[in-house]
């Protein structure tokens, strides 16, 4: 897991962990689920993880069909 000492073991929010955990659940490498995760930390960076959900959703829908 991915720890608050940086280097190696990676940097995740503490804020942030059960994200990251979220994602190394459904097969995310560490450091994909990291930066995925840490990028919610504002406003800004939740507002486009949103956006990307999103569009993944709609993608993923027209496939199923």
């Amino acid at each position: 897991m991915a720890s608050d000492r940086g280097g190696r073991a990676g940097f995740v929010y503490k804020a942030r962990q059960s994200a990251y955990r979220a994602l190394r659940r459904q097969g995310a490498s560490k450091s994909k689920a990291a930066r995925i995760a840490n990028a919610g930390i504002t406003r800004a960076g939740r507002s486009t993880m949103a956006r990307k959900a999103a569009r993944t959703r709609q993608v993923q829908a027209r496939r199923r069909r």
